[in-house]
């Protein structure tokens, strides 16, 4: 199982690309107050967010209560910051939870220093500062998946036979 934890977001596009990134796979969504949006029944149905209804959501008062109720067990910190890449992480065995922080700040520093070796990155190249927050999310999603076999996931799609061109 994927766990997707989003620290403090604060684009509301961000978090419904993320949630239908989370819909698609199966990955558990993890929200972290503060919100800078609306994620009320009623705000979700006028953005016409249908796919909203297959997420599996817990959003959590803080990061303390997001530790207190989860625990620290195969945390990944994504950070554009983080000494190490992606392509390093081990995401075959058990759960992955992969967190990200919000869009202008990244996550803080402490948290980083305390999960100092499991920080990861997106290799990328200067003078950009970083991918937007849901591309991050859906590259290590999938990273996970593709690692772990994408399990309960279609193996394959249903293309229609291909029709025989006539010259």
């Amino acid at each position: 199982m994927i766990d997707i934890i989003l620290h403090e977001p604060e684009i509301p596009m961000n978090t419904g690309n993320i949630a239908r990134t989370c819909a698609c796979t199966g990955a558990r969504l993890h929200l972290i107050r503060p919100l800078g949006f609306d994620i009320s029944d009623r705000a979700v149905k006028r953005a016409g967010l249908d796919y909203w209804k297959y997420v599996d959501l817990t959003v959590y008062d803080s990061l303390e209560d997001f530790f207190a109720k989860t625990g620290e067990d195969n945390l990944w910190l994504a950070t554009t910051k983080a000494p190490r890449s992606y392509a390093e992480a081990d995401f075959s065995a058990g759960d992955v939870r992969l967190m990200f922080g919000k869009e202008t700040a990244g996550l803080p520093e402490a948290l980083r220093e305390r999960f100092r070796s499991r920080c990861i990155r997106i290799p990328m190249r200067g003078p950009v500062r970083s991918l937007n927050l849901a591309n991050s999310v859906a590259i290590l999603c999938y990273e996970a998946l593709r690692q772990q076999g994408f399990p309960e996931l279609a193996s394959a799609g249903s293309m229609q036979p291909s029709q025989a061109v006539i010259q």
